[in-house]
């Protein structure tokens, strides 16, 4: 594992001549974010060594380093997801490597169904804390002292200063924002009305198929992550309708501006 995570990263360096120190994965219908980004150079993930390749619609498959807002990132356009057949190790590899290049924040986004019943279709909910439903662990087996602790701790799993600093952004730019608690499951359906009800019972505003591993490994790594979630649809009881892929990412494609602006002033902040 270390040896695949240090060829992929050296073959990454070998192909920039910047070190970003940001990292940002982009969900379902969230990938235009990219058309922010300056100064680019585009890898097809099927060009790179040892990397997954994205199967889901919505999901291009390419690492885009360059500058948003004047700052140097790397942007995963299209991430991969357990529902998919990989495995936690191959799902979260991609922040191994961000590590191993020199990457100390991450800024995950992603579509989601709402819970919380004062929640609505379109509105960006920054992530507050986590639920982890998937059955597998990206942490189980053996750990590498290298890439970080046995135990880590999750008690700021998502950056308090982040996300103070996003409500301010979008407080000066007249955004609205919700806070809230994301339930990560592992699809590829989407939540029966009995397991809504659930995931609110359990403290869940939103729940969706991917971040959560990918926000566990890099805490792991000691990575500063930042979350945010476009509510595409409602589990809310009297508000339940029936759902495609198709109509989440029409959802996101509408309300990505926002949160491309919301992610290009923060990146600047931080």
């Amino acid at each position: 594992m270390l040896q695949k995570i240090n060829e992929t990263a050296d073959f990454l360096k070998s192909k920039i001549t910047t070190m970003p120190r940001t990292g940002i994965i982009l969900g379902t219908g969230l990938g235009n974010l990219v058309s922010q980004i300056t100064d680019s150079k585009e890898i097809p993930y099927q060009t790179i060594p040892n990397f997954p390749v994205s199967t889901v619609e919505g999901h291009s498959g390419k690492l885009i380093f360059g500058k948003l807002g004047g700052v140097d990132v790397l942007a995963m356009q299209g991430r991969f997801h357990y529902y998919e057949g990989y495995d936690m190790k191959a799902v979260t590899f991609p922040v191994r490597v961000m590590k191993a290049i020199g990457i100390d924040n991450l800024l995950v986004s992603n579509a989601s169904g709402g819970v919380n019943p004062d929640f609505e279709i379109g509105d960006l909910m920054l992530i507050t804390d986590h639920i982890n439903l998937f059955p597998e662990h990206p942490l189980r087996g053996k750990n590498y002292d290298e890439l970080g602790p046995r135990f880590p701790d999750m008690s700021e799993a998502y950056s308090k200063e982040l996300i103070e600093k996003a409500k301010k952004i979008a407080l000066q730019n007249n955004i609205k924002v919700v806070e809230g608690v994301y339930v990560g499951t592992t699809g590829p359906t989407f939540e029966t009305q009995a397991e809504y009800r659930y995931f609110r019972t359990i403290g869940g505003d939103a729940v969706g198929m991917s971040t959560v591993p990918e926000v566990i490994v890099a805490n792991h790594a000691g990575m500063r992550c930042f979350g945010i979630s476009i509510v595409t649809d409602l589990g809310v009881p009297g508000k339940i309708v029936e759902v495609s892929h198709e109509e989440v990412q029409v959802i996101g494609n509408k309300v990505q501006p926002l949160m491309t602006f919301l992610m290009k002033e923060l990146v600047q902040d931080m």
